[in-house]
């Protein structure tokens, strides 16, 4: 399994597949277990999970030091309502431990549409520029952001807004 990084705030934000999509699970947990994300963003559904082998991921992932958030989104999709009530709690940790020089994970099925979705809004809340940030993003993971509706959401981010969520607290 792949881990695709660039270096966003004094941190790491990576996108990769889903944890056992290739087959085998224990050593692409291995593989980011030894990459210790701070934080895993999970936007696989529950379905997808079992489906892949993965249902422990989440266990395994916070067995191992790591925060762990599921934020279920279908596939070629955009975030339903329950994800977006999470989203700004979600994105201020993201936000945090990029800041504090942590890691961050953010994976999907294949590493693409969803994860790309994601990455590229928490870059933008990093306070990029959306047209650096994309070409960015795209240059580590070329397949980054797969429909129109999840690159709509993507760039609704409020450019600095990890600044602005950092002095909220």
């Amino acid at each position: 399994m792949m881990i695709y990084a660039l270096s966003v705030l004094d941190g790491i934000l990576a996108i990769s597949p889903l944890p056992g999509a290739g087959g085998d699970f224990a050593g692409d947990m291995a593989h980011v277990t030894e990459w210790r994300p701070a934080l895993v963003i999970t936007l696989v559904t529950r379905s997808e999970m079992e489906a892949a082998g993965a249902a422990l991921l989440g266990a395994q992932a916070q067995d191992h030091g790591s925060r762990w958030v599921h934020l279920p989104i279908p596939d070629f999709g955009t975030p339903p309502e329950e994800v977006l009530r999470l989203w700004p709690e979600v994105s201020r940790h993201a936000q945090q431990a990029l800041a504090g020089g942590g890691r961050v994970l953010v994976h999907c099925r294949g590493g693409c549409g969803r994860s790309g979705m994601v990455a590229l809004r928490l870059m933008i809340e990093a306070g990029e520029a959306p047209d650096d940030a994309l070409a960015r993003l795209r240059h580590v993971r070329p397949c980054a952001i797969e429909t129109g509706p999840q690159m709509r959401w993507a760039l609704q981010a409020q450019r600095g807004a990890a600044q602005f969520l950092r002095h909220a607290d």
